[in-house]
């Protein structure tokens, strides 16, 4: 074996950054992000679970997705607030490959959900006499049933050849969390099959099918409103979807600079990497909440019901 190369048995996270000065208010900030995610989407799943009138499939899609959001944050995240609270910044092994299974797997979830909720606008909006018979509660369990599992699924590739690593260069990771680029940085063997999953697989289940099945949704439901004569009523029926469009922009615009486009900074990579995992489930709750009347109404509503109660 090469003197460079090492067998680990833990990997070091660099985190962030490691300038000392900058603990304390790299602390403050995610610990502000991580309970501002919980609250936002909680506050909204609980909505969803409370109120009847949110009992659709679009918000059964967005409940799931909450979830997602609040989970894979969690997975992410709790390593920074506990390196911060203990001084510990080591993971060992196999508790590294836990954390990238469950973190890729709820980012391909995140975004089959976005691809399954792209379907559920499309039947609203182009076949709204047979929505109810389309999307009954049958068809968006078995929807969100195969969001899961081949969220799940769709890893093991990645996994079975990360296990197949036996040496690295280095066992510090230039990460907050154990992500499959850092680990492929460092990796000295079986890198460039890795490579070649990551460029075929990844491009393929993480962006062109998703994508592909998003974007002839939204070409149907774009010919849809063209064909509505009124500029209002094409504005009404836009607004019903554009919440959900610009999640999809978001997330798709942090995906690609964090993982397909070519950087020499590794800082701007976990730059685009903590936008992913930390801002957009703080953004997603609020997106729905400010831009959706229905939120808004429900909300109101349970406010209402709250006050009553106390008198």
């Amino acid at each position: 074996m090469k003197q460079n190369e090492t067998i680990i048995t833990y990997f070091i996270l660099k985190g962030i950054s490691d300038v000392p000065q900058l603990q304390a208010p790299i602390f403050v900030l995610v610990l502000f992000i991580y309970l501002t995610v919980l609250v936002g989407n909680m506050s909204l799943l609980l909505l969803v679970c409370l109120d009847t009138h949110l009992h659709t499939p679009m918000y059964f899609f967005l409940a799931n997705l909450s979830v997602v959001d609040m989970t894979s944050s969690t997975v992410t995240l709790h390593k920074i607030l506990l390196t911060f609270i203990t001084g510990d910044n080591t993971v060992v092994y196999l508790a590294c490959l836990v954390q990238f299974y469950m973190f890729a797997s709820l980012s391909g979830h995140g975004l089959f959900i976005l691809t399954a909720m792209s379907y559920d606008r499309y039947v609203a909006i182009c076949r709204p006499l047979n929505y109810n018979i389309i999307m009954n509660f049958r068809i968006c369990l078995l929807l969100a049933s195969f969001c899961w599992i081949f969220g799940f699924i769709q890893v093991i590739s990645y996994m079975l050849i990360i296990s197949m690593i036996s040496c690295y260069s280095s066992n510090v990771i230039n990460h907050f969390c154990c992500d499959l680029i850092p680990i492929l940085e460092i990796a000295c063997n079986y890198k460039s099959i890795l490579e070649r999953v990551v460029n075929i697989q990844g491009l393929m289940i993480f962006i062109i099918c998703p994508f592909s099945l998003i974007s002839t949704s939204y070409l149907f439901i774009i010919r849809a409103i063209m064909k509505i004569r009124s500029s209002i009523g094409r504005r009404k029926v836009f607004t019903t979807c554009s919440s959900h469009l610009t999640l999809i922009v978001l997330l798709y615009t942090t995906l690609v600079f964090q993982y397909f486009v070519p950087s020499n900074s590794p800082g701007s990579k976990k730059l685009f990497s903590l936008f992913n995992t930390a801002i957009v489930p703080v953004l997603n709750p609020l997106i729905y909440s400010l831009k959706n009347k229905d939120v808004k109404a429900a909300f109101r509503r349970r406010l209402g019901k709250s006050k009553a109660e106390i008198l």
